[in-house]
């Protein structure tokens, strides 16, 4: 998970820039057909072209669905936020997987969760700048509101996902999830599609490249750890948003925002303990 929050994260730069030239639309095809051939290759060096038609395709249909809406909505975001503004927001995820873990996988969450869903939304409260009109600017910002619901499409998408691991090959995932992404988003892109500059040729390599890593290493996140302790170390990607809006844009976070990351991580962090916790008893009783 930290290595695909990395990837995710050099990911944004792209997208970001982009968002500048493209509809959210196109950048979200331009993500899927710029890995497409990347994600040949790996089908290819892992041997398991034969378990790409062995899927449960709802399942697959509904994460294409998802990502294709995510990635839409986080373009549009970020053409107006830092990317550690949208960040703090987009780390409401971690929080509906929690809360999906329980129901949907069977998984054990703990009581403290809810401390930790608490001190998550509270986080993201903060960094919205509450004041007297706090509601008003929240309905009012669709950029912000935008992350919100990517947050949501990323969440039930990482559940389905770890669904998915437990009978598809992570090949199959990674093929699937691009290709249903390359080819809903172009389809919906194309009344407004507009031709692709040879000048953005580098952030479209970096696009490809950072986004097929990324997704290789969070299929691995989820199918090796449970949803409920992978998903927290999603907050690592704060530090790479501060260091890269920084360097790129020269932009440092308000403190409004660092208070909130602050409430975020820290929830982040009870939710781990109280997960790791009857592990930890369990050693001890063998010992």
């Amino acid at each position: 998970m930290l290595l695909a929050m990395g990837c995710f994260s050099l990911m944004d730069v792209a997208i970001k820039t982009l968002s500048a030239h493209y509809a959210p639309l196109q950048v979200a095809a331009l993500r899927g057909l710029s890995a497409w051939p990347l994600v040949l290759a790996h089908v290819w060096w892992q041997r398991q072209a034969g378990s790409l038609w062995r899927v449960r395709w709802p399942l697959h249909l509904l994460r294409g669905a998802l990502t294709v809406t995510m990635l839409s909505l986080f373009s549009h975001a970020v053409q107006s936020l830092s990317l550690t503004a949208a960040y703090v927001l987009f780390f409401t995820a971690p929080v509906w997987v929690t809360l999906l873990s329980g129901p949907v996988l069977g998984e054990r969450v703990p009581r403290a969760s809810v401390w930790a869903v608490a001190l998550g939304l509270a986080g993201v409260w903060v960094a919205l700048r509450p004041g007297a009109d706090f509601w008003a600017d929240v309905w009012r910002s669709s950029a912000s509101l935008a992350v919100l619901a990517a947050a949501g499409c990323y969440a039930v998408a990482a559940v389905a996902g770890r669904v998915l691991t437990r009978t598809d090959s992570p090949a199959a995932l990674v093929f699937w999830t691009t290709t249903l992404l390359a080819l809903g988003a172009t389809v919906l892109a194309m009344p407004d599609w507009q031709p692709v500059s040879v000048a953005h040729a580098p952030w479209l390599l970096l696009l490809a490249v950072t986004g097929m890593a990324g997704q290789v290493a969070i299929v691995e996140a989820f199918r090796h750890g449970q949803a409920a302790v992978v998903a927290p170390f999603e907050y690592s990607a704060l530090a790479w948003g501060v260091l890269l809006d920084a360097l790129l844009w020269q932009v440092w976070p308000s403190g409004w925002t660092w208070g909130g990351a602050a409430l975020v991580v820290a929830g982040g962090l009870v939710l781990v303990r109280a997960v790791s916790r009857p592990a930890v008893v369990a050693i001890e009783k063998i010992e």
